[in-house]
């Protein structure tokens, strides 16, 4: 197909993640302030969406403590920069397996399923712009750990989001999610002007190589929006990529916490880095206020106390 570049481009900062890596760097943060103010820099190096997680204070280990959300929410709407505000929906469906001959019961430590409404609530209640839907079940690179989420619950899920007025973001981790996003548009569980984040290089999803992203490409509706990251080494590469591809770019510390060799990253230094490329490609980098209107978002005001 031939190209049709992107020549008004939106960054996200993916800031923290709930991976493994907060003793990786000293730069993954951990607590709601330090979330928040990794947020805020973000913002004003160039992104105009924040996609946020939260972490346990002390160990950085993954949560889904409401009041950790809100904390986070108030800290970035009270700041006196602009951004739009991605919360994840995607804890709360994992399970890990015991060993390969005797797997259930599943083990306590990192399993963690919840239902529909408790994996929605801190959406409910903080009302983020934007929150993550993971279309899909799928094993990822740990041994006996799946991320699970069956058609019912992203059926339930989506449908409340939608409901919140909340746009939800797929986040489509192979062909298959993308299939079954399309099917939740033709049942309108989402909006037609569905937003799509493609996931690249994630183990055991679809691999980072351009065959195989041009294949994700292909099937995302010409009507839909959609952006790309890669982890690691390729986050740069594909910031480059999604942009030729016609889409936009997703950078930040949860999918990588390098620089350079050797050099560890911000936040703020990645979305620089981002917004550099772009640029130099003959593209826009687009603010927050334009992102509201390309994807129909309702800016939100401070929270009200709980």
């Amino acid at each position: 197909m031939p190209l049709a570049m992107n020549r008004e481009v939106f960054i996200t900062c993916a800031v923290t993640g709930s991976g493994g890596t907060q003793d990786r760097s000293p730069h993954v943060p951990r607590s709601p302030k330090q979330i928040a103010d990794s947020a805020i820099e973000a913002a004003k190096a160039g992104a105009a969406i924040v996609h946020c997680h939260v972490r346990d204070p002390e160990t950085g280990k993954p949560r889904r403590d409401i009041q950790l959300y809100r904390e986070v929410t108030e800290r970035i709407r009270d700041a006196n920069v602009d951004v739009v505000l991605n919360l994840t929906a995607g804890m709360g469906g994992d399970m890990v397996f015991g060993p390969v001959e005797s797997p259930l019961p599943l083990k306590e430590q990192g399993t963690d399923m919840a239902g529909a409404s408790d994996r929605v609530e801190h959406v409910r209640q903080c009302l983020p712009e934007i929150c993550t839907l993971d279309c899909g079940t799928m094993n990822f690179n740990e041994a006996d750990y799946v991320m699970t989420n069956t058609p019912g619950m992203l059926r339930a899920m989506g449908g409340m989001m939608t409901a919140l007025g909340v746009k939800p973001e797929i986040e489509a981790f192979d062909t298959g999610h993308l299939w079954f996003a399309k099917q939740l548009v033709e049942e309108k569980v989402l909006a037609p002007d569905a937003l799509v984040q493609l996931c690249m290089g994630v183990p055991w999803g679809a691999p980072d190589d351009l065959n195989t992203f041009m294949a994700m490409v292909n099937n995302v509706p010409s009507d839909w929006t959609f952006s790309a990251f890669a982890l690691g080494r390729n986050q740069m590469a594909y910031v480059a990529a999604a942009v030729l591809a016609g889409g936009n770019v997703r950078v930040g510390l949860e999918d990588n916490l390098w620089l350079d060799k050797g050099v560890l990253a911000t936040n703020a230094q990645l979305v620089e880095r981002a917004a550099t490329i772009v640029e130099n490609m003959g593209a826009r980098v687009i603010g927050p206020d334009e992102v509201r209107k390309k994807l129909n978002l309702t800016k939100r005001p401070p929270l009200a106390a709980a």
